[in-house]
């Protein structure tokens, strides 16, 4: 573990509401009887458009309600009629389609949870700072998603062989500064054809058994199970399969990070799948934690198309780790809660407490930021300090 400066340990904040003492518990207790775990309201990140984040240190349920869910908006919600709404898919297909909403909820409805984190989320840990929204550990959350696969949608249209990408392209309309755009552009992003296909890949219509919210993108949206959420395009209307790399703003010139193939030079390739992470939600930065007394460390892990292996807790600051517990079964593309029966060291002073996650493929987070990033993905190893007194 690389040695942490103080101004690495100022730039780890939780910027989450202090939480109180968790006294010892079981175990076996579920996810929802952890106390302690305070709202005060979200964090706003931008006023106008409006990006909200929730405080991670506020997570208590593995289902994240609506209104604490992060929101992500590049321009202002546009005004979408359900009514008049139409669905148009074109471009690379035999069958162009204009769906009505009651059209597409007629293919083969399904509910299922899915995780979904902001591709800057973490983006305030990064030192020197980056430019982008400054989210803390809370554009992240799970979520019941009602829709239908996207999959139901490309059968009726029928694509061409040879389809490549399915772009999505959202009702929402602005111009960006930097980088600039040519005027004003829709909020798009592409999937491969292969993840269109995948049976977590949706359209949809209802987030935790009640329609859409307008800021959540009412009253149809993607979302892409495993893949970075500006691939989860809000306010949907129209999809165009193409039969190449779609080259769209957003994923050329904005969420797009460098790849070094060996003896190449690096190139940008569009931001896509989860990383592996293991956040501390509690205790929160600088909290205080009574000497020699026990305290139950709490977070969440996940690791997009992956499963989580297992999740690693060091309390002096990565020097040696153990195991924490994993709360409940764990479900395809969505994060699972962890916790770690800490006793806290009789000595008095700080102590630097870390989490790592590791996925099946034996992927684990890194110690140190890669800057070929740039500003998404972020899943370096962050510290908590607490001072234990």
């Amino acid at each position: 573990m690389p040695h942490l400066s103080r101004r690495d340990l100022l730039r780890a904040v939780s910027l989450a509401p202090a939480a109180t003492l968790l006294a010892g518990r079981s175990a076996a207790e579920p996810p929802a009887a952890i106390p302690n775990a305070s709202f005060n309201g979200m964090i706003v990140r931008q006023h106008r458009p409006e990006n909200l984040e929730m405080p991670f240190g506020s997570l208590a349920d593995w289902k994240v309600p609506t209104e604490r869910f992060y929101v992500r908006s590049h321009f202002a919600v546009p005004a979408v009629d359900p009514k008049t709404f139409k669905l148009v898919v074109e471009g690379h297909v035999e069958n162009r389609l204009e769906l009505s909403l009651d059209e597409v909820k007629k293919l083969a409805p399904v509910t299922t949870p899915l995780t979904l984190e902001c591709a800057g989320n973490g983006r305030v840990f990064l030192v020197p700072a980056a430019r982008g929204l400054q989210w803390g550990h809370g554009g992240v959350g799970t979520a019941d998603w009602t829709g239908v696969p996207l999959a139901a949608v490309l059968d009726r249209a029928k694509p061409r062989p040879g389809a490549a990408e399915v772009v999505l392209v959202g009702a929402d309309r602005g111009a960006v500064a930097d980088p600039a755009t040519p005027g004003p552009i829709h909020f798009s992003f592409s999937q491969t054809y292969a993840k269109a296909r995948r049976p977590e890949a949706l359209l949809a219509w209802g987030m935790n058994g009640e329609d859409l919210t307008p800021a959540h993108g009412f009253p149809l949206r993607a979302v892409v199970g495993g893949w970075y959420g500006m691939a989860a395009v809000k306010w949907l209307t129209r999809i165009v399969v193409v039969d190449r790399p779609y080259g769209g703003y957003f994923q050329t010139l904005d969420y797009a990070y460098f790849v070094r193939p060996i003896g190449e030079e690096p190139e940008l390739v569009p931001v896509r799948e989860i990383q592996p992470k293991a956040v501390i939600a509690r205790p929160g930065l600088n909290e205080v934690v009574p000497a020699g007394k026990a305290y139950t460390i709490f977070g969440a892990a996940w690791a997009g198309e992956n499963k989580v292996a297992r999740v690693e807790l060091s309390t002096d600051g990565g020097k040696t780790w153990a195991a924490a517990h994993l709360d409940g079964t764990q479900k395809p593309f969505c994060w699972v809660l962890w916790r770690y029966e800490w006793t806290a060291p009789v000595e008095k002073g700080p102590v630097n407490l870390l989490a790592r996650c590791t996925d099946e493929k034996g992927t684990t987070q890194p110690a140190e930021r890669d800057p070929d990033r740039r500003s998404y993905m972020i899943n370096h190893l962050i510290p908590v300090s607490v001072l234990v007194r």
